[in-house]
């Protein structure tokens, strides 16, 4: 049963050398492991619940390692056509002796790392594998493999404790709860700005970011603990955001994905970022109240931004999709181009204009961006982060 506490596996014999495998803890992703040879493996993915598709996120334990081996590891059951496996991207490896001798957590590892369509298609589907070589650092290790960095429904609930407890912090952040998901999971949304003075804070704009609505998509997750460390900080910048603006944020919208380590669905096998446009407050509920908590919100006071953070497995950089029209309003505050156009202009470094986009495609009609832009945000939009 997936996210239940591994059992422990016994071995044989002593000198048995067999790598033991688990994936049946938080975010976890593994359904079966072949042994080829002795130091070869053949690795199946869970698909997303009650679908057949999305196999894209791995992460899962490994123990009786021995040093210095070649070991070969093969995943053979991808979905996606193109992967950034072809342009240099390497599995993320945890080694927990690592850890508590050299302070040293999740690091990039593997080498003749190869993508390619294979001949395991079944009912005309096209699996994709992934594979790669590398050493285990110790004998007798614990050690994680994962497809990005882990961030589980845990470390945002530990992550909110702590600033609930600070006795700075907590005077400007005010932790609700939004609704509670499918499976009874709170989903959290954050209040951010500087105690307002008596009768005064309308004029406030609202800025609305939402993350982790696929559950695969881990970088979206620590896009957004950067954005709260920075505004939650003491820096002249943070104050003046905090002055300026009301920030409110959604920080995990599909926990129950999370938790069960699917890639993009909810436990009821669906891309919540279609859902926007549904009324079905009982099957979507975090979309159904994010949309209705932007809606009071805009009874309230104008929305300068909204903005939900995914990751992006096939392309490289941080971008934003935004909305244009095709007769766009003259003044040139008012064009969606700016924000992120500043944006490249203050972090060249990170961010890219030239992959940004901002066409509407019918496809897209049912995502936050473009249903936040329908109700009247014009600075509505997704950013990707590779």
């Amino acid at each position: 049963v997936r996210g239940r506490c591994p059992l422990k596996q016994v071995l044989h014999q002593k000198e048995d050398t067999t790598l033991i495998f688990e994936a049946r803890f938080e975010s976890g992703n593994l359904q079966k492991v072949v042994k080829i040879n002795e130091f070869e493996y053949q690795l199946t993915l869970h698909t997303d619940l009650y679908t057949s598709r999305h196999t894209e996120w791995y992460y899962f334990q490994v123990s009786n390692t021995q040093a210095g081996m070649p070991y070969h590891f093969t995943i053979v059951n991808f979905t996606m056509y193109n992967s950034l496996y072809r342009c240099g991207l390497r599995p993320l490896l945890y080694s927990e002796a690592d850890a508590k001798k050299h302070q040293v957590g999740w690091r990039r590892t593997g080498n003749e790392i190869k993508y390619y369509k294979n001949n395991a298609g079944q009912g005309g589907r096209q699996y994709f594998s992934l594979t790669w070589t590398f050493q285990f650092p110790h004998d007798c290790d614990t050690c994680y493999f994962a497809h990005c960095y882990p961030y589980t429904y845990s470390n945002l609930q530990e992550y909110l404790v702590d600033i609930s407890k600070d006795p700075v912090k907590s005077k400007f952040c005010k932790i609700h709860i939004l609704c509670h998901s499918l499976a009874g999971n709170t989903v959290y949304v954050l209040t951010v700005t500087n105690p307002l003075q008596s009768g005064k804070g309308t004029e406030r704009k609202a800025v609305i970011l939402t993350a982790r609505v696929h559950p695969g998509e881990t970088n979206s997750s620590w896009i957004m603990k950067g954005i709260l460390d920075c505004i939650l900080g003491d820096s002249d910048k943070a104050q003046l955001l905090r002055d300026k603006f009301i920030f409110k944020m959604v920080l995990m919208l599909n926990p129950d994905g999370v938790i069960v380590g699917n890639h993009r669905c909810s436990l009821t096998g669906q891309d919540l970022n279609r859902k926007y446009r549904s009324n079905m407050k009982k099957v979507f509920p975090s979309i159904w109240h994010t949309r209705n908590m932007i809606k009071r919100v805009m009874k309230e006071r104008d929305v300068f931004l909204y903005c939900d953070i995914h990751g992006h497995n096939r392309k490289q950089n941080v971008f934003m999709y935004g909305c244009e029209r095709k007769q766009q309003a003259k003044s040139p505050c008012m064009h969606p181009r700016v924000f992120p156009l500043l944006l490249s202009k203050s972090c060249p470094d990170k961010f890219s204009f030239p992959d940004c986009r901002f066409k509407v495609q019918k496809s897209k009609e049912g995502t936050g961006r473009v249903v936040m832009w329908k109700m009247g945000i014009n600075n509505s939009y997704t950013l990707e982060a590779s």
